[in-house]
């Protein structure tokens, strides 16, 4: 039997910086890491033969109290240098987090407008993040002196989805207005304004010349050349046959992958997460849950949906394009689904189940992987980092 893997220690400090995915993703664990309130941080050791994993919640937590125990994490975001977390919360505030040292760093409140849907820029220390509440405008926010740099107004219905071009100053932004908008942080006024039908999902592929729109009523994702976003889109995947539109929505996500050959859509049903070719929209297979102990618990509401809190999809790709690590479909537990695993047909569908179970002791409603590190962020009522752990046997 082959022994365990051998992981190189990561540097003082911090996170080790990206090896080959497939060396570590059986050894990942939390850091330990200082918290918000109920903000809880718990150490798992993993088998990486196994995949058995034991925890145990880290001693002597220092606690920041929040406005309510209940409150919820609705998005996560990395900085490009992978040293700082981004966390949208629902009781109004932005958390900032240091990722590399493991501890928080200051709390932004944004009461009067809300906070949803946090992106860093290309720079560590400005934000974008969507209004919640008063109006629908998108802020443009210095973290480092808490001063808004620009406003971007002109959605006239709660934003969905704000999608930061990986090459440039240009971020899309979509809204339950029905409009999709191009802007660049230089200018108050978008450069360009789609009208389509519930487009409330949006996503860059790593090129950056092609963007993807999901339209979950026409159950249709639309593919556009940048350098043309006045012209008809290039490509339309009918996802029909796959995920019939539903009331309420059920679409959460919208993901390339960092090697341009997959796109993910993630959903809030039963059925799991849909994997599709980037290039023909052909079904690769759907992401199916664990088979369930307890009832299926969607993990947020989608975009258009009333039902739940907030969130931005509970599954993300891992930076190597090759597994997704997302919530469980329980109020407990994630999971790992390795992209070039096997896929099993049963009936008419392809279904690839996954490679690993990682237990927690709440919910994976939100997922991020670190661009630079071998780090993974999870949230819900609780913000997780998982790191490769070396010392695992």
């Amino acid at each position: 039997m082959a022994g365990p893997l051998v992981v190189p220690p990561p540097p003082p400090g911090g996170p080790q910086p990206m090896q080959k995915t497939l060396e570590i993703i059986g050894t990942f664990r939390p850091m330990k890491v200082r918290v918000l309130g109920r903000f809880r941080f718990y150490i798992h050791r993993i088998n990486p033969l196994t995949h058995k994993l034991t925890t145990c919640l880290t001693p002597n937590p220092q606690l920041f109290k929040l406005s309510t125990p209940e409150t919820s994490v609705t998005s996560l975001d990395f900085d490009d240098t992978g040293e700082f977390l981004v966390a949208a919360c629902d009781d109004d505030s932005l958390q900032l987090y240091n990722a590399k040292e493991g501890k928080h760093v200051k709390s932004l409140l944004s009461k009067k407008y809300g906070a949803h849907l946090a992106r860093f820029t290309h720079h560590s220390q400005s934000i974008l993040y969507a209004s919640t509440k008063y109006d629908e405008t998108i802020r443009y926010l210095s973290t480092h002196d808490f001063q808004y740099l620009r406003y971007f107004k002109g959605h006239t219905a709660p934003v969905t989805s704000l999608a930061l071009n990986p090459a440039s100053d240009t971020f899309l932004s979509c809204s339950l207005d029905n409009t999709v908008r191009l802007w660049n942080l230089a200018s108050p006024s978008p450069q360009a304004r789609l009208k389509l039908s519930t487009p409330h999902l949006a996503a860059y592929d790593p090129s950056a010349t092609v963007i993807a729109i999901a339209s979950s009523s026409t159950a249709s994702i639309l593919l556009y050349d940048l350098r043309n976003y006045d012209k008809p889109p290039f490509s339309t995947f009918d996802l029909r046959h796959l995920s019939p539109p539903a009331t309420p929505p059920t679409w959460t996500k919208l993901e390339f992958s960092n090697d341009g050959k997959s796109l993910l859509l993630a959903t809030s049903a039963p059925s799991g997460h849909i994997l599709l070719d980037a290039f023909k929209g052909d079904l690769k297979a759907y992401c199916a849950y664990p088979p369930a102990k307890t009832p299926f618990v969607a993990s947020r509401a989608a975009p258009g949906s009333s039902l739940g809190p907030l969130g931005q999809g509970d599954v993300a790709f891992s930076a190597d394009g090759r597994y997704l690590v997302g919530g469980s479909g329980a109020e407990h537990d994630a999971v790992v689904w390795d992209t070039q695993g096997t896929v099993v047909e049963e009936g008419d569908r392809k279904l690839l189940r996954p490679m690993a179970s990682l237990p927690c002791r709440g919910r994976v409603s939100v997922s991020e992987w670190n661009p630079r590190f071998n780090m993974l962020a999870t949230g819900d009522r609780e913000v997780v980092f998982w790191l490769p752990d070396e010392h695992v046997a």
